[in-house]
Protein backbone atom coordinates (compact mmCIF):
# COMPACT_ATOMS: atom_id res chain seq x y z
CA UNK A 1 0.00 0.00 0.00
CA UNK A 2 1.25 3.62 -1.01
CA UNK A 3 -0.93 6.54 -0.49
CA UNK A 4 0.31 10.43 -0.98
CA UNK A 5 -1.92 11.02 2.33
CA UNK A 6 0.76 9.29 4.35
CA UNK A 7 2.58 12.77 4.12
CA UNK A 8 -0.20 14.25 6.49
CA UNK A 9 -1.18 11.45 8.53
CA UNK A 10 2.21 10.77 9.49
CA UNK A 11 3.10 14.45 10.61
CA UNK A 12 -0.57 14.59 12.11
CA UNK A 13 0.59 11.03 14.54
CA UNK A 14 4.04 13.05 15.42
CA UNK A 15 3.55 16.66 15.83
CA UNK A 16 -0.16 16.27 16.10
CA UNK A 17 0.07 20.11 17.82
CA UNK A 18 2.39 21.83 15.51
CA UNK A 19 1.22 24.65 13.15
CA UNK A 20 0.63 22.57 9.81
CA UNK A 21 -1.20 25.79 8.23
CA UNK A 22 -0.93 29.30 8.53
CA UNK A 23 -3.55 31.70 7.21
CA UNK A 24 -3.73 35.60 8.53
CA UNK A 25 -4.88 35.18 11.89
CA UNK A 26 -6.01 31.52 11.52
CA UNK A 27 -3.39 28.85 12.70
CA UNK A 28 -4.30 25.18 12.29
CA UNK A 29 -2.57 22.37 13.56
CA UNK A 30 -1.00 18.89 12.04
CA UNK A 31 -4.01 17.26 13.81
CA UNK A 32 -7.16 19.47 12.88
CA UNK A 33 -5.99 19.93 9.00
CA UNK A 34 -5.71 15.06 9.17
CA UNK A 35 -9.06 15.56 11.10
CA UNK A 36 -10.84 18.13 8.40
CA UNK A 37 -8.99 15.71 5.20
CA UNK A 38 -11.15 12.77 7.04
CA UNK A 39 -14.24 14.44 6.93
CA UNK A 40 -13.91 15.10 3.61
CA UNK A 41 -13.12 11.51 2.92
CA UNK A 42 -15.86 10.25 4.41
CA UNK A 43 -18.06 13.17 2.91
CA UNK A 44 -17.19 11.35 -0.60
CA UNK A 45 -17.75 7.85 0.49
CA UNK A 46 -21.43 9.18 1.53
CA UNK A 47 -22.03 10.20 -1.84
CA UNK A 48 -20.54 6.83 -3.54
CA UNK A 49 -17.09 8.45 -4.55
CA UNK A 50 -13.93 6.40 -3.75
CA UNK A 51 -11.08 4.65 -5.95
CA UNK A 52 -10.23 5.79 -8.97
CA UNK A 53 -13.32 8.30 -9.30
CA UNK A 54 -12.05 12.41 -9.86
CA UNK A 55 -12.42 14.95 -7.48
CA UNK A 56 -12.11 18.80 -9.17
CA UNK A 57 -10.21 21.36 -6.60
CA UNK A 58 -10.31 25.08 -7.47
CA UNK A 59 -9.19 26.81 -4.84
CA UNK A 60 -6.00 29.62 -4.22
CA UNK A 61 -3.72 28.76 -1.31
CA UNK A 62 -5.98 28.68 1.24
CA UNK A 63 -6.51 26.08 4.35
CA UNK A 64 -8.99 24.35 1.84
CA UNK A 65 -6.46 23.22 -0.34
CA UNK A 66 -4.85 20.08 1.95
CA UNK A 67 -7.98 19.24 3.49
CA UNK A 68 -9.76 18.79 -0.09
CA UNK A 69 -6.67 17.10 -1.43
CA UNK A 70 -5.97 15.22 1.21
CA UNK A 71 -8.99 14.30 2.28
CA UNK A 72 -9.95 12.74 -1.27
CA UNK A 73 -6.22 10.92 -1.87
CA UNK A 74 -7.89 9.57 1.64
CA UNK A 75 -11.17 8.03 -0.24
CA UNK A 76 -8.67 6.54 -2.86
CA UNK A 77 -10.04 9.36 -5.34
CA UNK A 78 -8.06 11.04 -7.76
CA UNK A 79 -7.57 14.92 -7.35
CA UNK A 80 -8.20 17.31 -10.41
CA UNK A 81 -6.41 20.48 -9.24
CA UNK A 82 -7.80 23.53 -11.55
CA UNK A 83 -6.12 26.93 -12.08
CA UNK A 84 -8.21 29.48 -10.64
CA UNK A 85 -7.69 31.60 -13.63
CA UNK A 86 -10.31 29.68 -15.54
CA UNK A 87 -13.32 30.97 -17.23
CA UNK A 88 -16.47 28.40 -17.25
CA UNK A 89 -15.79 27.03 -20.57
CA UNK A 90 -12.49 25.96 -19.32
CA UNK A 91 -13.80 24.77 -16.44
CA UNK A 92 -15.92 22.40 -18.20
CA UNK A 93 -13.33 21.53 -20.70
CA UNK A 94 -11.25 20.18 -17.83
CA UNK A 95 -14.24 18.69 -15.64
CA UNK A 96 -15.71 16.98 -18.29
CA UNK A 97 -12.13 15.61 -20.02
CA UNK A 98 -11.39 14.19 -16.47
CA UNK A 99 -14.94 12.73 -15.42
CA UNK A 100 -14.91 14.16 -12.51
CA UNK A 101 -17.69 13.67 -10.03
CA UNK A 102 -17.43 16.55 -7.78
CA UNK A 103 -16.10 20.15 -7.78
CA UNK A 104 -14.83 21.54 -4.56
CA UNK A 105 -14.62 25.26 -5.41
CA UNK A 106 -13.60 28.49 -3.53
CA UNK A 107 -16.40 31.16 -3.26
CA UNK A 108 -14.16 34.34 -4.02
CA UNK A 109 -14.95 37.74 -3.48
CA UNK A 110 -17.08 40.30 -5.21
CA UNK A 111 -14.01 41.12 -7.65
CA UNK A 112 -13.62 37.45 -8.19
CA UNK A 113 -16.20 35.65 -8.04
CA UNK A 114 -14.58 32.01 -8.54
CA UNK A 115 -17.82 30.51 -6.92
CA UNK A 116 -20.04 31.77 -10.11
CA UNK A 117 -17.88 30.59 -12.69
CA UNK A 118 -17.31 27.47 -11.02
CA UNK A 119 -21.32 26.79 -10.75
CA UNK A 120 -21.36 27.87 -14.57
CA UNK A 121 -18.58 25.72 -16.02
CA UNK A 122 -20.03 22.57 -13.94
CA UNK A 123 -23.56 23.41 -15.08
CA UNK A 124 -22.31 22.36 -18.69
CA UNK A 125 -21.50 18.63 -17.26
CA UNK A 126 -23.67 15.98 -16.87
CA UNK A 127 -21.24 13.85 -15.03
CA UNK A 128 -20.13 16.32 -12.33
CA UNK A 129 -22.58 15.80 -9.92
CA UNK A 130 -21.45 17.53 -6.85
CA UNK A 131 -21.07 21.18 -6.16
CA UNK A 132 -19.36 22.17 -2.82
CA UNK A 133 -18.53 25.74 -2.06
CA UNK A 134 -15.36 26.64 -0.02
CA UNK A 135 -16.56 29.79 1.99
CA UNK A 136 -15.22 33.26 1.87
CA UNK A 137 -16.14 33.68 5.58
CA UNK A 138 -16.40 31.00 8.08
CA UNK A 139 -19.63 33.19 9.26
CA UNK A 140 -21.34 31.91 6.04
CA UNK A 141 -24.43 29.92 7.01
CA UNK A 142 -25.97 29.67 3.69
CA UNK A 143 -24.47 28.83 0.27
CA UNK A 144 -24.34 32.31 -2.06
CA UNK A 145 -24.11 30.36 -5.10
CA UNK A 146 -27.31 28.52 -6.08
CA UNK A 147 -26.97 24.77 -6.29
CA UNK A 148 -23.57 24.63 -4.38
CA UNK A 149 -23.28 23.38 -1.12
CA UNK A 150 -21.87 24.47 1.49
CA UNK A 151 -18.67 22.97 2.52
CA UNK A 152 -18.94 22.87 6.28
CA UNK A 153 -22.35 22.08 6.66
CA UNK A 154 -21.85 19.26 4.13
CA UNK A 155 -18.83 18.04 6.28
CA UNK A 156 -21.38 18.23 9.49
CA UNK A 157 -21.94 15.02 11.31
CA UNK A 158 -18.88 13.35 9.40
CA UNK A 159 -16.81 11.57 11.17
CA UNK A 160 -13.03 12.76 11.55
CA UNK A 161 -11.60 9.71 11.57
CA UNK A 162 -10.59 7.60 8.10
CA UNK A 163 -9.44 4.42 7.06
CA UNK A 164 -7.43 5.48 4.63
CA UNK A 165 -7.77 3.46 1.37
CA UNK A 166 -4.77 0.81 0.38
CA UNK A 167 -4.10 2.23 -3.06
CA UNK A 168 -0.62 0.85 -5.20
CA UNK A 169 2.21 3.10 -6.11
CA UNK A 170 1.18 2.66 -9.99
CA UNK A 171 -2.51 4.34 -9.18
CA UNK A 172 -3.22 7.30 -10.37
CA UNK A 173 -3.42 10.45 -7.52
CA UNK A 174 -3.71 13.80 -9.22
CA UNK A 175 -4.39 14.76 -12.94
CA UNK A 176 -2.12 17.93 -13.47
CA UNK A 177 -3.46 19.49 -17.17
CA UNK A 178 -0.68 20.85 -19.82
CA UNK A 179 -1.26 21.40 -23.16
CA UNK A 180 2.05 20.26 -24.37
CA UNK A 181 2.40 22.36 -27.58
CA UNK A 182 -0.32 21.91 -29.10
CA UNK A 183 -3.95 21.06 -29.12
CA UNK A 184 -6.29 21.29 -26.41
CA UNK A 185 -4.94 20.90 -22.78
CA UNK A 186 -4.37 16.87 -21.91
CA UNK A 187 -4.12 15.52 -17.92
CA UNK A 188 -0.99 14.20 -17.24
CA UNK A 189 -1.74 11.22 -14.63
CA UNK A 190 0.80 11.20 -11.52
CA UNK A 191 1.14 8.23 -9.55
CA UNK A 192 1.02 7.69 -5.64
CA UNK A 193 4.54 6.69 -6.28
CA UNK A 194 5.62 9.59 -8.18
CA UNK A 195 4.65 12.55 -5.99
CA UNK A 196 5.67 10.88 -3.20
CA UNK A 197 9.42 9.86 -4.70
CA UNK A 198 9.54 13.19 -5.86
CA UNK A 199 9.22 15.26 -2.36
CA UNK A 200 11.40 12.59 -0.86
CA UNK A 201 14.10 13.47 -3.03
CA UNK A 202 13.14 17.23 -3.31
CA UNK A 203 13.91 17.38 0.32
CA UNK A 204 17.23 15.85 0.62
CA UNK A 205 18.16 19.09 -2.17
CA UNK A 206 17.19 21.42 1.01
CA UNK A 207 18.46 22.45 4.09
CA UNK A 208 16.31 21.76 6.86
CA UNK A 209 16.47 22.97 10.30
CA UNK A 210 14.37 21.24 13.18
CA UNK A 211 11.34 23.43 12.67
CA UNK A 212 10.72 24.54 8.96
CA UNK A 213 8.16 27.48 8.42
CA UNK A 214 7.77 27.25 4.32
CA UNK A 215 6.11 30.09 2.74
CA UNK A 216 3.16 29.14 0.58
CA UNK A 217 3.19 31.84 -2.44
CA UNK A 218 3.54 29.44 -5.94
CA UNK A 219 -0.27 28.38 -6.59
CA UNK A 220 -0.60 24.60 -4.93
CA UNK A 221 -2.89 24.31 -8.04
CA UNK A 222 0.16 23.97 -10.08
CA UNK A 223 2.75 20.85 -9.43
CA UNK A 224 5.37 23.26 -8.70
CA UNK A 225 3.62 24.46 -5.75
CA UNK A 226 2.14 20.94 -4.71
CA UNK A 227 5.43 19.27 -4.85
CA UNK A 228 8.02 21.37 -4.14
CA UNK A 229 6.13 23.17 -1.21
CA UNK A 230 3.19 21.72 0.59
CA UNK A 231 4.43 18.00 -0.43
CA UNK A 232 7.87 18.32 0.78
CA UNK A 233 6.72 20.74 3.49
CA UNK A 234 4.34 18.24 5.22
CA UNK A 235 7.11 15.70 4.68
CA UNK A 236 9.14 17.71 7.01
CA UNK A 237 6.46 18.51 9.48
CA UNK A 238 6.58 22.04 8.44
CA UNK A 239 4.41 24.73 9.17
CA UNK A 240 3.29 26.26 5.57
CA UNK A 241 2.34 29.86 5.74
CA UNK A 242 0.18 30.50 3.16
CA UNK A 243 -0.45 33.50 0.51
CA UNK A 244 -3.41 33.75 -1.47
CA UNK A 245 -2.18 35.54 -4.09
CA UNK A 246 1.65 36.63 -4.51
CA UNK A 247 1.86 40.47 -3.26
CA UNK A 248 5.68 41.19 -2.43
CA UNK A 249 4.86 44.01 -0.05
CA UNK A 250 2.61 41.46 1.92
CA UNK A 251 5.71 38.48 1.56
CA UNK A 252 8.16 40.82 2.92
CA UNK A 253 5.63 41.46 6.07
CA UNK A 254 4.84 37.51 6.82
CA UNK A 255 8.47 36.88 5.99
CA UNK A 256 9.37 38.65 8.75
CA UNK A 257 6.29 37.93 11.27
CA UNK A 258 6.59 34.13 10.63
CA UNK A 259 10.21 34.09 10.15
CA UNK A 260 10.18 32.32 7.11
CA UNK A 261 13.53 29.78 6.03
CA UNK A 262 11.77 28.52 3.10
CA UNK A 263 10.42 30.10 -0.17
CA UNK A 264 9.97 28.89 -3.33
CA UNK A 265 9.20 31.51 -6.32
CA UNK A 266 9.14 31.93 -10.21
CA UNK A 267 11.60 34.65 -11.40
CA UNK A 268 8.87 37.30 -11.66
CA UNK A 269 8.57 36.83 -8.15
CA UNK A 270 11.95 37.21 -7.01
CA UNK A 271 11.85 39.92 -8.86
CA UNK A 272 9.22 41.66 -7.32
CA UNK A 273 10.92 41.20 -3.47
CA UNK A 274 14.13 43.56 -5.40
CA UNK A 275 12.23 45.85 -5.89
CA UNK A 276 9.68 45.59 -2.27
CA UNK A 277 9.48 48.34 0.21
CA UNK A 278 11.11 46.92 2.72
CA UNK A 279 13.00 48.83 6.04
CA UNK A 280 16.46 48.20 6.48
CA UNK A 281 14.96 46.17 9.79
CA UNK A 282 12.60 43.98 7.47
CA UNK A 283 15.38 43.12 5.38
CA UNK A 284 17.93 42.34 8.46
CA UNK A 285 15.19 40.10 9.92
CA UNK A 286 14.68 38.01 6.72
CA UNK A 287 18.17 37.86 6.46
CA UNK A 288 18.44 36.29 9.69
CA UNK A 289 15.75 33.39 9.08
CA UNK A 290 15.73 32.74 5.20
CA UNK A 291 17.71 29.49 4.47
CA UNK A 292 16.80 28.49 1.05
CA UNK A 293 15.35 29.89 -1.44
CA UNK A 294 14.23 28.08 -4.60
CA UNK A 295 13.36 28.88 -8.27
CA UNK A 296 11.92 27.07 -11.22
CA UNK A 297 9.60 27.93 -14.35
CA UNK A 298 11.96 29.95 -16.08
CA UNK A 299 15.74 30.86 -16.45
CA UNK A 300 16.77 33.51 -13.85
CA UNK A 301 18.48 36.44 -14.73
CA UNK A 302 21.96 36.72 -13.68
CA UNK A 303 21.16 40.01 -12.45
CA UNK A 304 18.32 38.77 -10.35
CA UNK A 305 20.74 36.09 -8.66
CA UNK A 306 22.99 38.72 -7.72
CA UNK A 307 20.15 40.73 -6.35
CA UNK A 308 18.77 38.53 -4.42
CA UNK A 309 21.98 37.29 -2.84
CA UNK A 310 23.27 40.93 -2.03
CA UNK A 311 19.76 41.93 -0.73
CA UNK A 312 18.93 38.73 1.48
CA UNK A 313 21.90 36.69 2.06
CA UNK A 314 20.71 33.64 0.33
CA UNK A 315 21.95 31.74 -3.03
CA UNK A 316 18.92 30.95 -4.96
CA UNK A 317 18.69 26.95 -6.11
CA UNK A 318 17.56 26.40 -9.33
CA UNK A 319 16.13 23.10 -11.11
CA UNK A 320 14.17 22.29 -14.12
CA UNK A 321 11.05 20.02 -14.59
CA UNK A 322 8.12 19.58 -15.80
CA UNK A 323 3.69 18.59 -15.00
CA UNK A 324 5.19 15.11 -16.60
CA UNK A 325 7.77 14.75 -14.28
CA UNK A 326 5.82 15.44 -10.86
CA UNK A 327 7.63 17.94 -11.65
CA UNK A 328 11.71 18.37 -10.65
CA UNK A 329 14.14 16.48 -12.92
CA UNK A 330 17.43 18.15 -12.46
CA UNK A 331 18.31 20.46 -9.79
CA UNK A 332 21.43 22.42 -8.88
CA UNK A 333 22.65 20.51 -5.84
CA UNK A 334 23.96 20.87 -2.52
CA UNK A 335 26.61 18.55 -2.95
CA UNK A 336 28.08 19.64 -6.13
CA UNK A 337 29.22 23.32 -7.54
CA UNK A 338 26.26 25.75 -9.12
CA UNK A 339 26.54 26.72 -12.31
CA UNK A 340 25.30 29.71 -13.43
CA UNK A 341 22.84 29.36 -15.86
CA UNK A 342 22.89 25.91 -15.52
CA UNK A 343 19.65 23.85 -14.38
CA UNK A 344 22.14 21.15 -12.97
CA UNK A 345 22.13 17.87 -12.81
CA UNK A 346 19.62 14.83 -12.51
CA UNK A 347 18.30 14.42 -9.48
CA UNK A 348 18.34 11.20 -7.93
CA UNK A 349 16.82 8.23 -9.45
CA UNK A 350 16.45 10.04 -12.65
CA UNK A 351 17.87 9.65 -15.46
CA UNK A 352 18.13 12.33 -18.76
CA UNK A 353 19.95 12.32 -21.79
CA UNK A 354 19.43 14.27 -25.42
CA UNK A 355 18.12 13.25 -28.28
CA UNK A 356 17.32 13.45 -31.90
CA UNK A 357 13.62 13.64 -33.68
CA UNK A 358 14.28 9.78 -34.03
CA UNK A 359 14.93 8.82 -30.27
CA UNK A 360 18.27 8.28 -31.27
CA UNK A 361 20.70 9.43 -27.95
CA UNK A 362 22.73 12.26 -29.18
CA UNK A 363 26.50 11.90 -27.23
CA UNK A 364 29.34 14.82 -26.37
CA UNK A 365 27.86 18.33 -25.55
CA UNK A 366 24.85 18.35 -27.74
CA UNK A 367 22.42 19.94 -28.31
CA UNK A 368 19.58 18.03 -28.46
CA UNK A 369 15.94 17.55 -26.77
CA UNK A 370 15.83 16.47 -23.23
CA UNK A 371 14.72 13.12 -22.48
CA UNK A 372 14.04 12.20 -19.05
CA UNK A 373 13.15 8.47 -17.39
CA UNK A 374 12.75 7.63 -13.99
CA UNK A 375 10.32 7.62 -11.01
CA UNK A 376 9.03 10.74 -11.50
CA UNK A 377 7.64 10.40 -15.29
CA UNK A 378 4.46 10.24 -15.78
CA UNK A 379 1.70 7.21 -16.16
CA UNK A 380 0.63 9.02 -19.37
CA UNK A 381 -1.72 11.65 -20.07
CA UNK A 382 -5.56 10.96 -19.24
CA UNK A 383 -7.66 9.19 -21.79
CA UNK A 384 -4.88 10.04 -24.61
CA UNK A 385 -2.97 6.74 -25.65
CA UNK A 386 -1.73 8.07 -28.85
CA UNK A 387 -0.69 11.48 -26.91
CA UNK A 388 0.82 9.17 -24.50
CA UNK A 389 2.79 6.62 -26.97
CA UNK A 390 4.35 9.97 -29.05
CA UNK A 391 6.03 11.19 -25.50
CA UNK A 392 7.11 8.23 -24.10
CA UNK A 393 9.16 5.33 -25.51
CA UNK A 394 10.57 2.79 -23.65
CA UNK A 395 10.18 4.80 -20.34
CA UNK A 396 11.99 7.76 -21.50
CA UNK A 397 9.58 10.93 -21.58
CA UNK A 398 10.74 13.91 -24.43
CA UNK A 399 10.59 16.94 -23.33
CA UNK A 400 10.26 19.40 -26.33
CA UNK A 401 13.14 21.33 -24.78
CA UNK A 402 16.83 21.75 -26.16
CA UNK A 403 19.60 21.86 -24.22
CA UNK A 404 23.53 21.06 -24.33
CA UNK A 405 25.44 19.50 -21.60
CA UNK A 406 28.79 19.82 -20.50
CA UNK A 407 31.34 17.60 -19.68
CA UNK A 408 30.39 17.12 -15.93
CA UNK A 409 27.09 16.00 -16.53
CA UNK A 410 25.40 19.65 -16.42
CA UNK A 411 22.52 20.56 -18.54
CA UNK A 412 21.74 24.37 -19.71
CA UNK A 413 18.48 24.76 -21.66
CA UNK A 414 18.99 26.42 -25.06
CA UNK A 415 15.46 26.19 -26.26
CA UNK A 416 11.90 25.70 -24.71
CA UNK A 417 9.39 23.81 -26.17
CA UNK A 418 9.30 25.08 -29.90
CA UNK A 419 6.49 27.71 -29.44
CA UNK A 420 5.06 27.39 -25.54
CA UNK A 421 4.71 31.17 -24.01
CA UNK A 422 6.20 31.36 -20.45
CA UNK A 423 4.58 34.21 -18.97
CA UNK A 424 4.80 35.44 -15.61
CA UNK A 425 5.40 31.52 -14.59
CA UNK A 426 2.62 30.47 -16.38
CA UNK A 427 2.61 27.84 -19.37
CA UNK A 428 0.57 29.46 -21.96
CA UNK A 429 0.40 27.11 -25.35
CA UNK A 430 -0.33 28.76 -28.32
CA UNK A 431 -2.50 26.43 -30.17
CA UNK A 432 -5.27 27.00 -27.72
CA UNK A 433 -5.20 30.31 -27.86
CA UNK A 434 -5.29 30.22 -31.76
CA UNK A 435 -8.01 27.95 -31.91
CA UNK A 436 -10.73 29.47 -30.03
CA UNK A 437 -8.95 33.65 -31.98
CA UNK A 438 -10.30 31.89 -35.24
CA UNK A 439 -13.89 31.38 -34.29
CA UNK A 440 -14.25 35.18 -33.75
CA UNK A 441 -16.30 35.98 -36.66
CA UNK A 442 -14.03 39.04 -38.00
CA UNK A 443 -10.61 36.71 -37.74
CA UNK A 444 -9.68 34.83 -40.47
CA UNK A 445 -6.21 33.47 -39.55
CA UNK A 446 -4.29 34.21 -35.93
CA UNK A 447 -0.76 33.38 -34.59
CA UNK A 448 0.21 33.84 -31.16
CA UNK A 449 3.88 34.23 -29.74
CA UNK A 450 5.70 35.21 -26.73
CA UNK A 451 7.26 38.59 -26.79
CA UNK A 452 9.75 39.97 -24.77
CA UNK A 453 8.40 41.34 -21.38
CA UNK A 454 10.70 43.35 -18.54
CA UNK A 455 8.43 41.70 -15.59
CA UNK A 456 6.25 38.55 -17.19
CA UNK A 457 9.41 37.28 -18.98
CA UNK A 458 7.12 37.24 -21.92
CA UNK A 459 3.67 38.78 -22.75
CA UNK A 460 1.28 37.48 -25.22
CA UNK A 461 1.07 38.44 -28.52
CA UNK A 462 -1.55 37.33 -31.46
CA UNK A 463 -0.74 38.26 -35.23
CA UNK A 464 -4.05 38.15 -36.78
CA UNK A 465 -5.05 38.86 -40.16
CA UNK A 466 -9.11 39.95 -40.45
CA UNK A 467 -11.92 38.88 -42.81
CA UNK A 468 -13.08 40.54 -45.73
CA UNK A 469 -14.27 44.00 -44.25
CA UNK A 470 -13.72 43.27 -40.69
CA UNK A 471 -13.31 46.40 -38.47
CA UNK A 472 -12.70 44.74 -35.28
CA UNK A 473 -9.90 46.61 -33.24
CA UNK A 474 -7.35 45.42 -30.89
CA UNK A 475 -9.00 46.68 -27.87
CA UNK A 476 -11.95 44.76 -28.65
CA UNK A 477 -10.20 41.32 -29.75
CA UNK A 478 -8.34 41.63 -26.23
CA UNK A 479 -11.69 42.28 -24.62
CA UNK A 480 -13.01 39.21 -26.09
CA UNK A 481 -10.07 37.13 -25.58
CA UNK A 482 -10.35 38.58 -21.60
CA UNK A 483 -13.77 36.86 -21.64
CA UNK A 484 -12.65 33.47 -22.75
CA UNK A 485 -9.60 32.93 -21.65
CA UNK A 486 -7.83 32.84 -17.73
CA UNK A 487 -5.85 36.00 -16.88
CA UNK A 488 -2.81 35.01 -17.85
CA UNK A 489 -3.08 33.56 -20.88
CA UNK A 490 -5.39 36.12 -23.51
CA UNK A 491 -3.14 38.28 -25.84
CA UNK A 492 -2.40 41.81 -24.97
CA UNK A 493 -1.41 42.76 -27.91
CA UNK A 494 -2.76 42.39 -31.21
CA UNK A 495 -1.06 42.85 -34.53
CA UNK A 496 -3.05 43.12 -37.71
CA UNK A 497 -1.44 42.64 -40.83
CA UNK A 498 -2.50 41.26 -44.56
CA UNK A 499 -0.80 37.84 -44.29
CA UNK A 500 1.68 35.78 -41.93
CA UNK A 501 4.99 34.56 -43.57
CA UNK A 502 4.96 30.64 -43.68
CA UNK A 503 6.33 28.00 -45.79
CA UNK A 504 5.94 26.24 -48.87
CA UNK A 505 3.75 24.03 -47.43
CA UNK A 506 1.53 26.67 -45.23
CA UNK A 507 3.16 25.91 -41.90
CA UNK A 508 3.46 29.74 -40.29
CA UNK A 509 7.27 30.84 -39.66
CA UNK A 510 6.76 31.42 -35.68
CA UNK A 511 10.46 32.79 -35.67
CA UNK A 512 9.95 35.22 -37.97
CA UNK A 513 7.09 36.90 -35.50
CA UNK A 514 8.58 36.56 -32.91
Amino acid sequence: MLNLSVLLEDAARETPERDAVVFGDIRLSYAFVDGVANQVANLLRSRGIGPGDKVALASPNLPYFPMVYFGALKAGAVVVPLNVLLRPREIAYHLADSGAKALFCFEGTPDFPLGETGRAGSAEVEGCEHLFLLPASLATTESPVEGAELFWAALAGQPDTFETVRTESTDTAVIIYTSGTTGQPKGAELTHGNLLMNAMVDDTLYRRTLHDTFLVTLPLFHIFGQTCVMNVGLYRRATLVMQARFDARQTVELMVAEKVNFFAGVPTMYWGLLHAEASPEEIEAIRAELRVAVSGGAALPMEVIKGVRERFGVNILEGYGLSETSPVASFNRPDRPTKAGSIGLPIWGVEMRLIDDDWKEIEGEGPGEIAIRGHNVMKGYHGRPEATDEAIRDGWFRTGDVARRDDEGYYYIVDRSKDMIIRGGFNVYPRELEEELMTHPQVSLAAVVGVAHATHGEEVKAYVIRTPGATVTEDELVAWGRERFAGYKYPRIVEFRDELPMTATGKILKRELR
